[in-house]
């Protein structure tokens, strides 16, 4: 028998889809996007670099030298360690 919480889990689905940045990892995040719930990264080495969020299972891919992407909140501290990344301002 259904109840009001099928619906909730539903809606509450659907809402953290919304709420991640492209399916690519870069460009512009998603409508509705709160600048809080993502990070903006930039890849300095010489060549491309995927990497995958250890929280969110999300991958980031760095095609070139200088390539930004908007990266999930709860995986900053993970690719912050990662060479060749760094954190810069929201553009």
């Amino acid at each position: 028998m259904g109840c009001c919480g099928d619906k909730r889990q539903q809606a509450q689905t659907s809402s953290a889809a919304s709420a991640r940045p492209d399916a690519a990892g870069h460009g512009q995040p998603l409508p509705g996007v709160q600048r809080q719930s993502v990070v903006c990264f930039e890849y300095t080495g010489r060549t491309g670099l995927t990497a995958i969020g250890p929280v969110s299972g999300k991958r980031y891919r760095f095609d070139y030298p200088g390539a930004r992407a908007f990266v999930d909140l709860r995986d900053r501290l993970a690719l912050a360690a990662v060479p060749h990344l760094r954190q810069v301002r929201m553009p």
